[in-house]
C-alpha cells in the first residue's frame, strides 16, 4: 500500500511538472515551443493555450478538483492529438502526457474509470 502511494505521488509530481512547464513555455512564447503552433496557424493563441494547460494541471493536482482537472486535461490533449494528426504531426507529443494523466488518475481514484464499483 505504501509503494502505491509513493508511486502515485511521484506520478502526480511528474505529470504536473510536465504539463505546467509545457504551458509556461507556451505562455512566455519560447521560440521552439511556439514554433509548433505556427505550423498549425495558432501562434496568437499561445498565451491562452499555455494558461489553459497550467490551470487544468493545477485543478488536477488538488483532490477536490481532480475529476474536473482530469476531464479538462483529457479533452485538451485529445484536441492536441487531433490537431497533430490532421497536420501529419507526431501523435506522441500529446499522447505521452495524456497517458501519464490517465495512469495517475487511475491510481488516485479508480472509480473514474470503473464507475461506482468497489475500489481495487
Amino acid at each position: 500500500m505504501k509503494a502505491k502511494k509513493i508511486i502515485t505521488v511521484l506520478l502526480i509530481s511528474l505529470t504536473t511538472f510536465m504539463v505546467v512547464v509545457s504551458g509556461l513555455m507556451k505562455a512566455i512564447h519560447l521560440p521552439w515551443s511556439v514554433e509548433g503552433l505556427i505550423k498549425f496557424n495558432l501562434p496568437n493563441s499561445a498565451i491562452f493555450l499555455g494558461l489553459m494547460e497550467m490551470t487544468f494541471a493545477l485543478l488536477f493536482v488538488f483532490p477536490k478538483t481532480m475529476r474536473i482537472g482530469f476531464i479538462l486535461l483529457s479533452c485538451y490533449f485529445a484536441g492536441a492529438m487531433a490537431t497533430e494528426l490532421s497536420h501529419d504531426g507526431s501523435i506522441f507529443n500529446p499522447a505521452i502526457p495524456l497517458a501519464l494523466i490517465w495512469i495517475t488518475a487511475y491510481l488516485r481514484d479508480n472509480s473514474i474509470f470503473l464507475g461506482y464499483a468497489k475500489s481495487l
